[in-house]
């Protein structure tokens, strides 16, 4: 199988640095980012302005060696999970997944707010969160992670994922 990847956009955000930044997009509610999309994409953005929230798929350009079992920022005990148990960026792919509020398409660019990604990280695609398909009301599990959604808001990365 031959698999081709390749970045359509790129973002633009606040982040410099992998250290002390949100680990979660609800760490970053107020963050604003721009997605600026090379020119032969920006036909594809017709019609997003119509939704609330995109997916964003994005490369985690930054992480050199992926890891099989990692301990994860929010992980209470400190133990080791493994990594599909995990939301860290040491996948064996490193792609990551988002849910951002869509706040404006202009041209090539759009903006999003409620974003934790590092400045220039690369993105591989989005997509419309659209609510009658993707809210699951009747989750009731959420595995070893026992942290609330504001302990994980107020949540830093470290150099563990560097």
């Amino acid at each position: 199988m031959d698999i081709n990847l390749k970045s359509i956009a790129t973002i633009q955000s606040p982040f410099k640095s992998l250290e002390n930044m949100p680990v979660q997009p609800r760490g970053a509610k107020d963050t604003i980012a721009t997605i600026h999309f090379k020119k032969e994409y920006q036909d594809g953005l017709k019609d997003l302005n119509g939704f609330s929230h995109i997916y964003l798929i994005y490369y985690f350009h930054k992480i050199k060696q992926p890891q099989l079992q990692v301990i994860p920022f929010n992980d209470k005990t400190n133990t080791k999970r493994g990594v599909f148990s995990t939301r860290t960026p040491m996948h064996p792919n490193s792609i990551g997944l988002s849910i951002v509020k869509l706040i404006d398409v202009t041209d090539n660019i759009v903006t999003i707010q409620g974003v934790d990604l590092l400045d220039q990280t690369p993105i591989l695609d989005i997509k419309p969160y659209i609510e009658n398909f993707d809210n699951i009301e009747e989750t009731t599990k959420s595995g070893w992670m026992k942290s609330t959604s504001s302990e994980v808001a107020k949540i830093k990365s470290d150099d563990r994922f560097i």
